[in-house]
């Protein structure tokens, strides 16, 4: 009895780790050495963007403290805690890693217990067919009423012989790591959303500081204009271009406040603030270069959570697999029962009214016209499906990495080549300048000059944004300071993640 026990205990492990999903191994991309679009040698020709670096130099937590920017800073840790999206990926990942608990459950017995009370009567028939009834007695009189109490304890247990239940598990677990790695890349986006806007409006407040400037040294010359005027030097004609080219700059300078209106509102909106109590304040800013160490392409694997979260879903599908797979075997359920049923409450709970049983079942399904094997194509093109998204968000990934190092570099010579429009337009505004005060040229020369000056300032200005814009982007698209390392089963399985997932764990608890 004891052997036979023990072989089917055996047979039991065996069969407890069957699982019908395939190995699972990482879908494999075809990753560049390096990228093109920056090498060491172009990386010389820029104004301060590089190429890799040492790992110890890679992005690392709050990535937006390289630009030292105190306000930007603080607009970040704000978008962090409030921003609704964060909010909302966060909700999902706790909802996913609900279901990781849910399906889990299923290893484990399920047990009921359902007490009940019962008062019935007993017709005189019933109690009669029954022999209850003495012979000559009125069948009213021998109509039985009693009480029945119940206390039963019910246990099923389905076993989990084919790895149904554990590929379950296996598949809500990849899909909670997969929204842990969406709410990741919903932060990062986030982010670089704000950065980006951040840095615009601080370009068009640089802008409008260069317009409202002009626009004094251009009233300082319509005052110069109308004495020459007075005095029979200059024509009706210089004071009028004088007066249009004033009122110009100052048009240019307030439709800059609607972009700037529009910028601020949007950055609100980041920061989980309504737009109507919230201001940024006028500020002097510089764009400076950054350099970004944006290291090789493989690494790019491991560091953007929207890749992570893709390649999680593989692994999910691949789990599903296995799930299907496991409906063409048997099921085998395990059940039993125990409890006390007494027409007495007193003496419910004695040995004599205790009852139990146990058994098993075994179901098999012999036709289902293609069923299962129909969900079983399903899974396996699910799973097709999922690699190409995989592959497609790797390919993705790369596209717009080489985007914006082209960007940078491109800009980078742009900005020179532009400068150098701009120092020639401040040699071109003294001369012209000049030549009208010793009345050689008309105004139209200076207005001519200035006009020139004042386009290639803000040319400049415009390509410093935009340089700023791409090394926000560049960041995000290199996965901003976020490694694989923080995507384990540790996090699905326990703790909150972040800081400020804590927090809205407490705030939950709270409610």
């Amino acid at each position: 009895m004891t052997k036979r026990l023990l072989q089917l205990s055996i047979l039991f492990t065996i069969l407890a780790g069957c699982s019908f999903a395939p190995k699972y191994s990482q879908p494999p991309v075809e990753a560049p050495a390096a990228f093109k679009e920056l090498t060491p040698e172009q990386s010389k020709e820029t104004d301060g963007w590089k190429t890799a670096e040492p790992k110890d130099n890679a992005l690392r937590g709050n990535w937006w403290e390289i630009f030292g920017d105190a306000q930007l800073n603080v607009l970040e840790e704000q978008a962090g805690s409030s921003n609704q999206t964060v909010a909302a990926a966060f909700a999902n990942f706790h909802a996913a890693r609900a279901v990781v608990k849910q399906t889990r459950s299923q290893f484990f017995p399920t047990v009921d217990v359902n007490p009940s009370v019962t008062r019935s009567r007993q017709p005189a028939r019933s109690a009669a067919r029954s022999g209850s009834i003495s012979s000559g007695a009125s069948p009213s009189q021998n109509a039985v009423t009693f009480t029945d109490y119940s206390l039963p304890i019910d246990a099923t247990w389905e076993l989990d012989f084919w790895g149904r239940v554990r590929n379950s598990v296996h598949a809500s677990a990849r899909e909670a790591e997969a929204r842990l790695a969406d709410f990741e890349n919903a932060r990062l986006t986030i982010n670089a959303e704000l950065a980006a806007d951040y840095f615009q409006l601080r370009a068009v407040d640089a802008e409008k500081q260069l317009l409202e400037a002009a626009a004094l040294a251009y009233q300082e010359s319509l005052k110069l204009t109308q004495v020459r005027h007075d005095t029979g030097i200059a024509s009706d004609q210089d004071v009028a271009q004088a007066e249009t080219q004033l009122n110009t700059t100052r048009a240019q300078a307030t439709d800059l406040g609607i972009q700037r209106a529009r910028l601020e509102h949007a950055i609100a909106v980041l920061v989980g603030q309504p737009a109507s109590v919230f201001s940024i304040s006028t500020q002097q800013w510089t764009a400076k270069p950054i350099a970004v160490p944006f290291g090789v392409p493989s690494q790019l694997l491991e560091r953007r959570p929207d890749v992570a979260a893709n390649e999680r879903r593989v692994a999910e599908a691949n789990a599903q697999i296995g799930v299907a797979r496991a409906a063409y075997f048997p099921t085998i359920t395990l059940s039993g029962s125990a409890g006390y049923e007494s027409t007495s409450l007193g003496n419910l709970i004695s040995w004599p009214n205790f009852a139990w049983s146990v058994g098993a079942s075994l179901a098999e399904t012999v036709f289902d016209a293609g069923r299962r094997k129909g969900i079983t194509e399903q899974a396996w093109a699910v799973y097709e499906g999922t690699v190409a998204n995989y592959r497609q968000t790797v390919l993705t990934s790369f596209q717009e990495i080489e985007d914006n190092l082209a960007s940078l570099r491109l800009l980078s010579q742009e900005l020179q080549e532009q400068e150098a429009a701009v120092n020639s337009s401040q040699r071109y505004l003294a001369l012209a300048n000049e030549r009208y005060r010793l009345g050689i040229d008309s105004y139209l020369n200076m207005v001519i000059a200035q006009t020139e000056l004042l386009n290639n300032q803000r040319t400049a200005m415009n390509l410093r944004s935009e340089q700023m814009t791409a090394t926000v982007q560049l960041i995000k698209a290199l996965g901003g300071g976020w490694e694989i390392s923080q995507l384990n089963s540790s996090n699905v399985k326990y703790s909150a993640h972040t800081d400020v997932a804590k927090e809205r764990t407490s705030e939950r608890n709270e409610r």
